[in-house]
């Protein structure tokens, strides 16, 4: 692990989630959690503010992780419900942002409203499967069993009810606070608030299928980062980058190279 910088944009409050930029190596778009602005922050991997942008047509109920999308967008993951009782949650798809550009803008240009069969549920992991365009929702319990939720091609024009994939079993504490997929497909990381957990997917395999599978757990103590609900992979899935919550919070690399056990 080493520390690449710190993110000090006076917008960098409550960030719960983190993604590489799918166009640009060298940038990473984080959110703020529930009660904060619809915005989204680009940062380098050094923790310096490249935009600041907001997102039309978007509401911030309780925004939890981010992830790369198709054709270069970005998907939104307003998906956290504490107590269970939303009736449904939101991802929103957003064009990548042109961060060279004097006044970068965003708008939603598609709005995925999902229910989960059964009734609400708490969730901070948003994830893709770029091979399937499926949308995965892992949820949230200290228990540490965690239910994963797919919608395949949701629909933007009504609600998507979604079908249940998997279940993980994390032990208990094992609260799944983000996730992501690497731009290759390979590579499946979730983190809790102390540890991480690895998948390495099969060719042809779903990402629901892989999860279904015993992970390996990553060498690294996340706990000693605070409040830890974002992460995010390499392209090539050798390596994550966290940030936890916080005024001008730290920005840190994980590599392959620390060892899974």
């Amino acid at each position: 692990m080493r520390s690449t910088g710190r993110v000090t944009s006076p917008l960098a409050t409550e960030l719960s989630g983190l993604v590489v930029s799918p166009t640009r190596r060298d940038v990473l778009w984080s959110l703020n959690d529930s009660g904060n602005s619809p915005s989204l922050l680009a940062v380098t991997t050094a923790g310096r503010t490249v935009a600041e942008v907001a997102v039309g047509g978007a509401q911030n109920v309780d925004w939890e992780d981010i992830a790369a999308g198709p054709r270069g967008s970005l998907l939104v993951g307003d998906i956290g419900d504490n107590l269970g009782q939303r009736a449904s949650v939101v991802v929103y798809r957003v064009p990548e942002p042109d961060t060279a550009a004097a006044s970068p803008s965003a708008a939603a240009v598609a709005r995925y409203e999902l229910r989960y069969p059964g009734g609400g549920r708490d969730a901070e992991a948003l994830l893709y499967d770029r091979a399937s365009a499926t949308l995965v929702i892992v949820t949230k319990s200290f228990g540490g069993v965690s239910r994963v939720y797919l919608a395949r091609r949701p629909s933007s024009h009504r609600v998507t009810t979604l079908r249940r994939g998997a279940t993980i079993d994390l032990g208990s504490g094992g609260a799944v606070t983000a996730g992501d997929v690497s731009a290759d497909g390979r590579t499946i990381v979730l983190r809790t608030y102390d540890s991480a957990f690895a998948w390495r997917r099969h060719s042809g395999e779903s990402v629901a299928a892989a999860l279904r599978r015993k992970p390996c757990t990553v060498k690294a103590g996340l706990i000693a980062e605070g409040q830890g609900e974002a992460l995010g992979l390499t392209r090539d899935g050798r390596a994550f980058y966290t940030v936890p919550e916080g005024a001008e919070p730290a920005l840190r690399r994980y590599d392959a190279s620390g060892g899974v056990s």
